[in-house]
């Protein structure tokens, strides 16, 4: 076993290191890949994405603004969990609700810290899947990768990430640093020629389409015939025996040129594409916003993963809340605007909403359309490739910080006693919360396993023909049941994204509140920033909150998903209480402070 230390973190990170993890925690590169298809499969709110982003960024700014000035008070590791004790312990009269409050948003936090690392885990196993289904068809399909596999990669990478973290933030900020540049880079490239092949692209012109199957995009129409697939009947592609969709022909046997279109929806209702750039940043429905925002919050959080390192900074008072609204506005108002914008403009009849639905990397089939506009046909999966391994290093980068930062707060209730306290014990050499980061290690490594279980549950569900069209193997079709089954059963992806994205919620809004309080009869108290910005965020978050039980029943969005979130919520805080009074009750502790100790 490896020895351990009680004494304190080295202060070894400047401005730029400070910034360089939470700008890792809110990668563009990484979360424009991984959660389109999330936010695809919100049901009708789909044509509100880009101003759903635009919500949870305002939301998010508020929330931002009260860690940076509560950083400005209390620099220390533990971030709100820290924040919450020293709030009411400088009170003259709330002092004594200094350690409930403490516990409640320390075991809140951790409904986030302990499950967003799970689904980043997740979600690298989907895209692997991706990856290796491009590349080996025969063995996997690149659209529903296999279950068994996606979990394989989940626990390989869980402690894969976690070993990185437990060699120390220096370590970790030269990793951060290096994703961010690259991962930015590479996603700008793409959004450019997504925007280009729009603009290029009027209707009636021929352009691609794309093939799930395949993996590849084609210039004609394909064959179709009508046959009968687990007793349903329906059109298939005609292929041949490699797979490959033929083409339609026409009187002279020639292909038929396939021809681009952007038709709003489908005979069903079901949307389809922009027919407009006003349409990708128009609202369309306010409900819609708010259905978006809750899935949306997940590639916006991070920027106060900063505030849990105030005992590794340098300069903890004046660098931790610039780098805090640093990271938000730079990857949040520059890299996700333009990013979000050029992937929704993109959508074409070719590869429409209702395909990034039921692909396991939406992004990536984007990226081998223009790819194959860009290089010539065939050229587009490399293109696709190059691009995925940057998407690669941008999700190790989060998956890391957002380690680094739930550990570090594990670590400080560890510390405080009020979890097992060997989570508070730092690595003898590496000065790192060892213990708390390999526990993560694992949770991580089961939250993702659930989360890739029914990665394609629910409006995600795979058509028939899909499923009978998937390769056979351990790998690569165990885990898959029929069409009605899956779409009948909740998406596990989505109820673990909305999970984590709750508790977010419910993270954000108490700080929200602590800021308010710590300010509170202070000499440099400010309406502005002290009280109307924090009530702000406060409601905002509690109305994000409201809509995953309103929004499903309201008729937005499916029902399944947000409320296994809450169920999986509700366990979690009758859980805390219960081992807040019998951890209380065995060590002879009062839940209340007694006495107010002597605190700047």
């Amino acid at each position: 076993m490896a020895e351990v230390s009680t004494g304190e973190m080295k202060k070894t990170l400047g401005l730029t290191g400070l910034t360089s993890n939470a700008m890792a925690l809110i990668a563009p590169g990484a979360f424009l890949w991984l959660t389109f298809y999330i936010q695809a499969t919100t049901g009708a709110t789909a044509p509100a994405m880009w101003m759903g982003i635009g919500l949870a960024l305002l939301l998010c700014l508020a929330t931002a603004l009260c860690y940076a000035e509560m950083a400005k008070l209390y620099p220390g590791s533990g971030s709100s969990y820290f924040f919450a004790e020293q709030a009411f312990l400088n009170s003259d009269t709330g002092f004594k609700y200094a350690r409930i409050s403490k516990f409640i948003v320390g075991w809140a936090s951790h409904l986030y810290y302990w499950v967003y690392p799970g689904v980043m885990v997740g979600v690298m196993g989907v895209f692997c899947g991706y990856v290796v289904g491009t590349l080996y068809p025969n063995f996997m399909s690149a659209s529903n990768p296999g279950v068994i596999f996606m979990m394989l990669v989940a626990v390989l990478f869980s402690f894969a990430v976690a070993y990185i973290a437990s060699r120390g933030a220096n370590a970790s900020t030269a990793v951060n640093l290096a994703i961010n540049v690259i991962q930015i880079a590479a996603l700008i490239l793409f959004s450019v020629l997504a925007i280009g092949y729009r603009v290029n692209h009027a209707p009636g012109s021929v352009a691609y389409q794309f093939d799930s199957t395949t993996g590849e995009a084609y210039t004609y129409q394909f064959a179709t015939t009508t046959s009968v697939v687990n007793g349903v009947s329906t059109d298939t592609i005609v292929r041949d025996a490699n797979n490959v969709p033929q083409p339609k022909l026409d009187a002279a046997g020639k292909p038929v040129p396939y021809t681009i279109s952007y038709p709003a929806a489908d005979a069903s209702g079901n949307f389809l594409t922009h027919q407009n750039a006003k349409s990708v940043i128009a609202p369309h429905n306010f409900a819609w916003v708010f259905i978006q925002a809750t899935v949306a919050i997940l590639i916006l959080v991070g920027f106060e993963s900063v505030t849990s390192m105030g005992d590794e900074a340098k300069n903890a008072k004046r660098d931790i809340p610039i780098a805090v609204i640093t990271s938000l506005l730079v990857q949040g108002c520059v890299f996700y605007f333009f990013e979000y914008f050029a992937a929704n403009y993109f959508l074409n009849s070719g590869y429409t909403m209702q395909s990034a639905a039921g692909s396991a990397a939406p992004i990536g089939d984007m990226m081998v359309i223009v790819g194959d506009a860009l290089l010539g046909p065939g050229h587009g999966r490399i293109f696709m490739l190059g691009e995925a391994v940057t998407v690669f290093l941008a999700i190790i980068g989060t998956t890391l910080s957002c380690m680094n930062t739930g550990a570090r707060v594990t670590y400080a209730m560890g510390k405080d006693d009020e979890l097992h306290g060997d989570l508070g014990k730092l690595h003898h050499k590496t000065l790192t919360p060892h213990r708390a980061i390999w526990t993560l290690a694992v949770i991580s490594a089961i939250v993702g396993c659930v989360a890739v279980s029914l990665a394609f549950g629910d409006a995600g569900a795979p058509s028939a023909a899909a499923l009978s069209a998937l390769p056979h193997g351990l790998f690569s079709s165990v885990g898959y049941f029929s069409h009605d089954k899956m779409a009948s059963l909740p998406n596990s992806l989505l109820a673990v994204t909305l999970t984590s994205n709750f508790g977010t919620f419910l993270l954000y809004g108490m700080s929200c509140f602590l800021c308010y309080r710590a300010y509170k009869g202070r000499p440099e108290f400010s309406f502005v920033r002290h009280f109307l910005i924090p009530m702000f965020g406060l409601v905002a978050n509690l109305v994000c909150m409201a809509f995953y039980l309103i929004g499903p029943f309201m008729g937005y969005g499916t029902k399944m998903e947000p409320l296994t979130a809450l169920g999986i919520a509700a366990v979690w805080g009758i859980y805390g209480g219960i081992f807040f009074v019998m951890r209380n009750k065995r060590a002879g502790k009062s839940h209340l402070v007694t006495a107010r100790p002597q605190v700047s």
